[in-house]
């Protein structure tokens, strides 16, 4: 259980601002976001460094015209989940699940799944 009253509002903060960073393709800020050792899992793939996923997330990004409809966040901890939706023109192309970790004010770990 968190012991500082911010503790959760500043994690909630800090996931808000990853996905506003990827939705307005502000990759200084992403960066910023992630810690150096930051690695992403999801099924189709491995991002072990902050580089390589800043890397895809700026040219290889299938759709890169998206945004994030976050539906809810739950913090708990260092742990934090976010259910929503990837919307491209209204359309929604998947819901996902992320489960990310913050360590020192920074996104250092984050597992995503989608259907």
């Amino acid at each position: 259980m968190d012991t500082e009253p911010n503790a959760t509002a500043d994690r909630h903060d800090l996931v808000r601002q990853y996905y506003d960073a990827l939705d307005e393709h502000d990759y200084a800020v992403l960066e910023r976001l992630l810690s150096p050792a930051f690695v992403q899992c999801r099924p189709d793939r491995t991002f072990e460094d902050r580089e390589s996923f800043v890397a895809f997330m700026r040219d290889q990004r299938p759709n890169p015209d998206t945004s994030h409809d976050i539906k809810s966040i739950v913090a708990d901890g260092a742990h934090v989940a976010v259910r929503g939706r990837v919307v491209e023109e209204g359309t929604v192309l998947f819901e996902f699940a992320d489960f990310f970790h913050i360590e020192d004010g920074h996104i250092d770990h984050l597992e995503t799944y989608s259907r």
